[in-house]
């Protein structure tokens, strides 16, 4: 892309290379592994703007309805960007966070849109997919489900699970790297009732007739909002290559027992530590995190020597598991340096004390 595409074609690329397709191409290889048809993927743009268009739409979806019910445990951009909305559109909607396990018993007929993080950013937790939608539903209410943390590390099928809207990263398990795009998932017997709340010229019928007013693609086109970042998403689809062919349930299965063997190495070697991730593996998605109390100066000590996983506040050590390329062996590897760092108090080094911009 950079020393071809772009080095010797400059903007002819658009053409002669079909970036202008790739955003859709791209879409449709994430659609396969989570339970979606094609065509009804969209990719760009950040997982924040996504969150956005996708309650906006929930909301002029259910006019006189006043609630946005999320949880205690989501991720905070989704929130922050719903308290903006909210603000900007002035229209009265207030925001209720209960706790995770409390989310169907407040769904209520005031209710115009519940928007979940599948899987607990902190903990793994997962939530029912078919059991809140359905209740969403029941009550008159729009599915939204955020799928930075399931995409990839667990099953999904959205199109039976018939949640409106889902929205995700690719530079988790889908391995995109840094500035990797999100995508966002409409139904497809809705998506052209959509009234885009970010109307960018790549979401118009017909981008380059330049016409002035707006007439979004009949498709989740209409949910494309800029220039597509042609670099992010080569690098994207050069990554997905890695997940052809791959059966997720059988990819589920081998987390499973990835996952089973670190818990019970890690709570028989590092009684420092306290799980907190559901033990029950149905109730989680492919992570494990554990509690201690120095935990980001542990997670430092551990990445210093070669184990890479990371921190959230106030005390979650979090680690990810994905079978395409872990294995048994690196679990007992991983053991054994937790075990050593917590043995010997090795976080107390001051140079684990100094905390960074990235956690």
């Amino acid at each position: 892309v950079i020393s071809e595409e772009w080095g010797r074609e400059l903007i002819r690329a658009w053409n002669s290379a079909d970036w202008m397709t790739l955003p859709k191409r791209v879409g449709d290889r994430i659609a396969r592994l989570i339970g979606a048809p094609e065509g009804s993927v969209a990719t760009g743009d950040t997982l924040s703007i996504k969150v956005y268009q996708a309650l906006a739409a929930a909301l002029a979806m259910r006019p006189g309805r006043s609630k946005i019910l999320s949880d205690s445990g989501n991720f905070p951009t989704d929130l922050y960007m719903a308290d903006g909305l909210v603000k900007l559109a002035g229209k009265g909607h207030r925001i209720s966070t209960p706790a995770p396990q409390d989310v169907i018993a407040n769904i209520d007929e005031d209710t115009a849109a519940v928007m979940l993080t599948h899987v607990d950013y902190r903990t793994g937790r997962m939530h029912d997919m078919q059991a809140v939608t359905k209740a969403a539903h029941a009550a008159g209410a729009v599915m939204i489900w955020d799928l930075a943390h399931s995409a990839g590390a667990v099953p999904l099928d959205l199109l039976a699970s018939e949640a409106e809207f889902a929205v995700g990263c690719t530079y988790k398990y889908f391995n995109g790297g840094p500035g990797a795009p999100a995508f966002i998932y409409a139904r497809p017997d809705i998506v052209n009732g959509i009234e885009p709340a970010l109307s960018g010229w790549m979401g118009h019928a017909a981008p380059f007739a330049m016409a002035r007013e707006y007439a979004p693609a009949m498709s989740t086109e209409r949910l494309r909002v800029g220039t597509p970042p042609i670099v992010q998403l080569s690098i994207l689809d050069a990554a997905l290559d890695a997940w052809d062919g791959v059966d997720m349930n059988a990819l589920r299965a081998a987390s499973i027992d990835l996952c089973e063997q670190f818990i019970a190495s890690v709570e028989a070697r590092c009684p420092q530590l306290k799980l907190a991730s559901p033990r029950n593996p149905a109730e989680r998605g492919s992570q494990v995190s554990f509690a201690f109390e120095h935990g980001y100066e542990a997670m430092q000590a551990l990445i210093g020597q070669g184990l890479i996983g990371d921190f959230r506040a106030p005390d979650i050590m979090r680690f990810g598991f994905t079978p395409l390329y872990i294995g048994s062996d690196d679990v007992a590897a991983a053991v054994d340096i937790m075990e050593r760092t917590f043995r010997e108090e090795l976080w107390r080094d001051p140079k684990y004390q100094v905390r960074s911009a990235v956690t």
